[in-house]
Formats: C-alpha cells, sequence, structure tokens
C-alpha cells in the first residue's frame, strides 16, 4: 500500500490528477488514511466518490465510475479491469506479489494486449 502512496505522490508531483480504482472499500479506506499520514512532506488532497469533495479534489478514491471528474490516470488496485479503464489517458496496474495476484495480472495484462493497447512493465523499485 506504501508503493501506491509513493505512486499517487509522484503522479500528483507531476501535474497527473489520478484516480484509484478497487471494489474492496477496505482497501480504499486504508489507502484513505495512508494518504494522510504516510509523509510528513507531502499533502496529497483526496476523497472518495460519493462525497462534496469529489468534485474538487486532484486524487479520487473510488469503487465506481460516476462521480470522476477527470481522467488522466487510473491506478487500478483491484483484482479485475476497471470497467471504465478506456476513459483514462493512462492505466497503471498494481500487481501484488502473491501468486494468484500475479494470475490476476497476467489475465489483465492479456485483456489488454488482445485488444491492442500499447503495454509496458516495470518492475518495483
Amino acid at each position: 500500500m506504501l508503493y501506491t502512496c509513493r505512486l499517487v505522490r509522484k503522479a500528483y508531483g507531476s501535474g497527473l490528477k489520478p484516480v484509484v480504482f478497487c471494489k474492496d472499500d477496505t482497501v480504499l479506506a486504508q489507502l484513505d488514511q495512508l494518504l494522510w499520514s504516510f509523509s510528513e512532506d507531502d499533502f496529497l488532497p483526496h476523497a472518495k466518490t460519493g462525497t462534496a469533495a469529489v468534485q474538487q479534489s486532484p486524487i479520487v478514491l473510488t469503487h465506481q465510475a460516476e462521480d470522476i471528474v477527470h481522467y488522466d490516470l487510473l491506478i487500478n488496485l483491484d483484482s479485475e479491469c476497471a470497467p471504465f479503464f478506456a476513459r483514462f489517458d493512462r492505466l497503471i496496474e498494481i500487481v501484488g506479489t502473491t501468486e494468484p495476484a500475479k494470475q490476476q495480472a497476467r489475465e489483465r495484462y492479456k485483456f489488454y494486449k488482445d485488444r491492442g493497447y500499447p503495454l509496458q512493465t516495470f518492475e518495483r523499485g
């Protein structure tokens, strides 16, 4: 989860407005708390969809397509493809370290590849 926080910070610092997607509200709640506290030097203004603040927030945490107002970057924390990923200019898939998570990521990769999306892979550093 800290890797996701660093990724959000980097994207926001580069002028992008990231949207983080996961259907699991527990994961989003953990990320919400971490974004407020993981760095003493950075302020990462964010809001969850379904709140009034989401309309002004440069960083959005969501489990749905509604209320999203910008489409720079989608960060997918879910085990499946986000159903609205094609609306975004860029997509980053976070891959877990367990074998089931890796297999799910391979399936998502194949899904994107079969549809002709340009793909790049990166090792976590």
